[in-house]
């Protein structure tokens, strides 16, 4: 692409969540506590996954990949929305907004992906027992993580190049707390009728994909579920799928609002509240939903406390 595309505008000005002081200073204290947690909460995970040989087995594999991408969606976007309410207003070189869509694609890409791969890693646990270590072997898992990671590249390379075929020679504020692509686009004077489909496309197709995947994955489970006789066998078969669903369920609801549903059919504040959710909240509360609802973390995180403890007063 020719460096002549921004010529006229070498910055982005990030307007942020609200301009009223106050508010600023709330939001600032609430979503720095949100982040610190996130980051506590998704390295704890890693490193808990880490040190327990008993979890060293394909869904955590995933579950640790699912916590470094939350950290790295997170850390993408909060830190420059938590510096933009302590300065009301946060200015950006034209390359470091360019980057942090990128980075935010990326790693909102590879969790859709990711959790396909744990909808995948279900259904062999629970439909086909006798072959799940030849299925989900060691070389499987980490052709299925790279290639979460590469379609998250892929994605966000056509974020980049549609983003870089613009000309930005108007306004240069953005009406949003991080750099995305929609409220970009308002701030373009080029002709972007054909420029807006080809990311909703892209994305589209990803979760359409993705979510076929998912959804089979738990048809084929359900079916299997519903043929165990025994109750017990039931409740812990569902029971190691009811924390992927609540992730599966908060994830892909945000993403299809923002990235699916035409622009006209909601406001600028309903997408700021939206990309909240999906880009500060649920990189937090995947975390809570993993420990507090599955029992095999609840354990290890147990015996690892303990084991802490006892550490400390001997």
């Amino acid at each position: 692409m020719e460096v002549g595309n921004h010529t006229s505008v070498t910055e982005f000005i990030l307007l942020g969540l609200t301009e009223d002081p106050t508010l600023c200073v709330i939001f600032f204290v609430i979503f720095l506590g949100i982040y610190v947690i996130t980051l506590i909460g998704n390295i704890s995970i890693i490193i808990l996954i880490r040190s327990c040989s008993h979890l060293h087995t394909p869904m955590y594999f995933f579950l640790s990949h699912l916590a470094f991408v939350n950290i790295g969606f997170s850390t993408s976007i909060t830190p420059m929305m938590i510096i933009g309410l302590l300065k009301h207003r946060l200015t950006l070189p034209v390359a470091s907004c360019e980057a942090q869509l990128c980075s935010g694609v990326t790693f909102g890409t590879a969790e859709c992906f990711l959790l396909a791969a744990m909808a995948y890693d279900r259904y062999v646990a629970i439909c086909l027992p006798l072959l799940y270590s030849t299925h989900m072997s060691s070389r499987v898992c980490v052709i299925l993580v790279g290639s979460c990671y590469l379609g998250g590249c892929v994605n966000a390379w056509t974020f980049a190049s549609c983003l870089l075929t613009l000309s930005f020679c108007g306004p240069n504020q953005v009406d949003h707390f991080f750099c995305d692509f929609s409220p970009l686009l308002k701030l373009s004077c080029s002709d972007v009728s054909t420029i807006e489909i080809i990311p909703s496309i892209s994305s589209g197709s990803i979760i359409v994909v993705t979510v076929s995947v998912i959804a089979l994955s738990y048809i084929c489970i359900l079916n299997t579920i519903l043929k165990m006789r025994s109750t017990e066998g039931r409740h812990k078969a569902f029971s190691t799928c009811t924390s992927h669903l609540t992730a599966v369920t908060l994830y892909y609801g945000t993403i299809t609002f923002i990235y699916v549903m035409p622009k006209s059919s909601y406001s600028t504040e309903q997408n700021r509240v939206v990309s909240v959710f999906y880009t500060v909240l649920i990189p937090m509360l995947n975390p809570l939903i993993y420990s507090l609802r599955n029992r095999d973390v609840k354990e290890a995180l147990r015996k690892q406390v303990s084991e802490y403890i006892l550490r400390i007063h001997s």
